[in-house]
Formats: C-alpha cells, sequence, structure tokens
C-alpha cells in the first residue's frame, strides 16, 4: 500500500510539473509591442469649443496605432498651481468628459497630487486649468497617471483566457528590463494588441523600438 502511494503521488508531482512547463511555455508566448503614451489630453466637445472656438473639430495630425484614435493638430497649455506644461496634444475623437494624462513628473511640475486611474475614473482626481487660444476651461477632476495597461482585441483576449478589466504581470524586456505588476487589461472589438506605458516608465526601462512585454502571469 506504502509503494502504491509512493507512485501515485510520484505521478501527481510529474503531472504537476508538466502542467507546469506548459503553462510557463504559453507565457512565454504572450508577447505585445510596447507603446510610450506622452502627456496628452481628451477633451469633451463643450471644452473644445470653450478653447479653441464655436462649432470646432479638430484637425488630424497623424493615426494612432489604436484605429480611430488620432493625435490632432490642435495643443492646449496645462495650468497648475505650482506650473505650466506647454504645447500638450489633444488626441481625437472628443469624448463624453474631458481628461488629462499625464506622468507623475509632469504632476510634481505642475505641483498637482500624481493619482493613478483607469481612463475614465475620474473620482478624486485632481482638476486644473486650460489655457486655449480663445478661451480657457477650469477642470474640477480628471488630472490622472494612467493605470499602465494593454490593449487586446477580443480575439487576441480569447486566444490568452484574458478577460476586460483583468490584472497581469509584465516583464518588459529592453536594455533595462523590469517586471510591471497591476497591468490592466482592456479588451475590445476595436483594439490592436499593444501595452501603453508613460513616459516616466518607459524611460526607467530604456525601451526602444526593439522592446516586448511578455506576459508572466495573472
Amino acid at each position: 500500500l506504502i509503494q502504491a502511494l509512493n507512485r501515485l503521488s510520484s505521478a501527481f508531482y510529474i503531472l504537476a510539473c508538466q502542467v507546469r512547463s506548459r503553462k510557463t511555455q504559453e507565457l512565454n508566448e504572450k508577447r505585445v509591442p510596447l507603446g510610450t503614451s506622452n502627456r496628452h489630453i481628451h477633451l469633451s466637445q463643450d471644452d473644445l469649443e470653450a478653447l479653441f472656438g464655436k462649432n470646432y473639430t479638430l484637425t488630424v495630425q497623424k493615426e494612432l496605432s489604436q484605429p480611430g484614435q488620432f493625435a490632432a493638430q490642435e495643443t492646449v497649455t496645462l495650468v497648475g498651481p505650482k506650473g505650466s506644461l506647454e504645447k500638450v496634444r489633444v488626441l481625437g475623437p472628443v469624448r463624453k468628459n474631458t481628461q488629462v494624462e499625464i506622468s507623475v513628473t509632469d504632476c510634481y511640475k505642475l505641483g498637482v497630487e500624481p493619482v493613478i486611474r483607469d481612463s475614465g475614473q475620474h473620482e478624486g482626481t485632481p482638476g486644473l486649468e486650460i489655457a486655449g487660444p480663445v478661451g480657457n476651461v477650469k477642470l474640477e477632476a480628471g488630472v490622472l497617471v494612467a493605470s499602465r495597461h494593454i490593449h487586446l482585441h477580443s480575439d487576441d483576449a480569447k486566444e490568452w483566457s484574458l478577460e476586460d478589466g483583468d490584472r497581469v504581470r509584465v516583464k518588459v524586456e529592453s536594455r533595462r528590463p523590469m517586471v510591471y505588476e497591476d497591468v490592466l487589461i482592456r479588451v475590445s472589438d476595436q483594439y490592436r494588441k499593444e501595452m501603453h506605458l508613460d513616459m516616466d516608465e518607459a524611460n526607467a526601462a530604456l525601451i526602444d523600438a526593439t522592446s516586448q512585454g511578455k506576459l508572466m502571469g495573472v
């Protein structure tokens, strides 16, 4: 009986090792291109018109990696309690609510509290003043340091057994490799596979055009 139990225990151990090895191999295949997100702002239509004029529409400068998103020619100035940031790029299309996405370093320069939030979660975030060519907007909330995140097409998410809102660990393979925790998964039929880091995070890892992210676990 003891010999039989020992053999059974050994069989379970071998099986567990095989499963662990298979999962590790699968994770090694889960790689994502990296994108660096510089400071930018998304505007509501009302705030766009307050800053640039009645019935104003954004002018496309270049298309971004995510389908339907673009960098506009228009820029604004962000004014905080301690300083300002000029020529902050407006991204389109317009959104329901204005949102400012900056780095922690930018927060220190402006004199606003760095609050990390997922996109669209404005509760508890600071505000500031936005200056445009024809007017200013006083934003009460919506200034945030965006959570590091991965855009996944629905097909990619299904293949990787991930869902919108999951959090994963990602090793950034670069000249200065780093492991990023608590990376948000965002899933949509409109997304293209890409991990987004802000300038502070990208610079810390010395990211370049050859760098990639490798998922290490959920």
